[in-house]
């Protein structure tokens, strides 16, 4: 590969992890981040740090952002010191956060007014996926700029697929939140009715396990929900903020989709609840409360 460089933006539950992979795997890594304390671990395993996105964009041919939403990721790219402003002709600009297909579109067009071309990039598997390098990343964009980040992709995930135009990544990730949230949340109601009918919920999920309705959410995330495990991997609030996009996304299309919408209201239950910072399988504790249940007394 002719691009060893690589910068990596925002460096927080996900992104850390992600970006100490590209070092192990070899390329040389060049990090900003919002906050100097993010950036000390990865400068520690051997990065460059940089001033802004801006110097960041002027020392490598490839930079990746993984930040919050659609505002941060316009900000670290198009703002005052954003990518764009060191970026040169050519150059290559993968965002991997979740944000709205439209809006992935519309940061996408405006830079490549400028030269620069972007791909979004979402992924699947949480904390653990960044952390074991095992994350399942879904690309849009241009494909042969897909080709030449590929190596990237490999350092970070096990199972990479380039889906389509610009912004089709990012309904891939739309696709993905709408499975994984509704079945967070038909586990936790599972487990719930098990515990409400006196039968163990832990021998439930054994049985459940063998059949049918297995799943990798029932296996992962129902084992974290027996052991009341509630440690983000990835945030309650977060996973509301996906499921917004299902929605708002299934309403530009007209587009039915009735049980993301229950989904999503249990998602806001457990935000306005104060629960926002805990993982999305905090919303068997929102189903408890509503069975009358007090299992932490």
């Amino acid at each position: 590969m002719a691009n060893q460089k690589v910068g990596f933006i925002g460096l927080g539950l996900m992104g850390r992890p992600m970006a100490l992979n590209l070092l192990k795997a070899g390329f040389e890594v060049h990090v900003w981040a919002r906050r100097a304390a993010s950036m000390q671990p990865l400068l520690d395993a051997g990065a460059h740090g940089a001033a802004s996105p801006a110097a960041l964009a002027e020392a490598v041919p490839v930079t990746i952002s993984m930040v919050a939403d659609a505002p941060d990721v316009a900000e670290v790219t198009l703002g005052p010191n954003g990518v764009v402003h060191g970026a040169r002709a050519g150059h290559i600009h993968v965002d991997m956060s979740t944000i709205a297909p439209g809006a992935a579109k519309a940061i996408a067009a405006q830079l490549a007014e400028r030269g620069v071309r972007m791909l979004d990039a979402p992924v699947s598997g949480g904390e653990v996926g960044a952390i074991e390098g095992t994350l399942t990343i879904m690309v849009g964009g241009d494909e042969a700029a897909f080709h030449e980040v590929l190596p990237f992709f490999e350092a970070m995930g096990k199972k990479v697929t380039y889906v389509g135009a610009s912004g089709a990544g990012q309904v891939a990730k739309a696709c993905n939140q709408v499975l994984t949230g509704v079945t967070v949340v038909a586990v936790a109601e599972a487990l719930n009715l098990a515990r409400a009918a006196g039968v163990d919920p832990a021998r439930v999920r054994e049985a459940l396990l063998g059949g049918s309705a297995y799943s990798k959410v029932l296996e992962n995330h129902g084992a974290r929900m027996l052991a009341r495990n509630f440690r983000p991997g990835f945030k309650a609030w977060m996973h509301q903020k996906d499921m917004r996009i299902v929605l708002d996304e299934a309403h530009s299309l007209n587009v039915p989709a009735l049980t993301s919408a229950v989904a999503a209201q249990l998602f806001n239950a457990v935000v306005g609840s104060g629960k926002g910072e805990e993982d999305s399988i905090a919303v068997l504790q929102i189903l408890e409360v509503m069975s009358g249940a007090n299992p932490e007394a």
